[in-house]
């Protein structure tokens, strides 16, 4: 089953990225987990280091560490480095059938952190 249908069928254009963020992550709630490798998850994130960002990423996760994880952000198209303490909140594991309406909807926000 695909939890995310729902969300990318009320979609109208104009929504703001936190917004669908949240609309997200209330249909994937029941799925708050720690990361693991080889699984895909959004969460909220604030670095603590200088630099542009994503404030709503979705990362395929490769490597799991005591500090954080590491993974390919879908919004950056590249891999980043993510710190549990830098994670607001949960982190929601989402199944390889619902990536390609994630990516359809524009929840990634893009920020500088100086």
């Amino acid at each position: 089953m695909n939890r995310i249908s729902p969300v990318l069928d009320r979609l109208i254009g104009i929504e703001d990225p936190d917004e669908l963020m949240t609309e997200i992550t209330e249909v994937v709630s029941d799925t708050a987990t720690a990361p693991q490798a080889g699984q895909f998850f959004l969460f909220s994130y604030q670095p603590s280091s200088s630099g542009r960002y994503d404030a709503n990423p979705l990362v395929a996760v490769t490597d799991v560490y005591s500090w954080g994880f590491r993974g390919t952000n879908f919004h950056h198209g590249e891999a980043r480095s993510y710190s549990f303490a830098n994670v607001s909140g949960s982190t929601y594991r989402v199944y390889p059938e619902e990536i390609t309406d994630l990516q359809a909807l524009p929840f990634g926000r893009m920020r500088l952190n100086s």
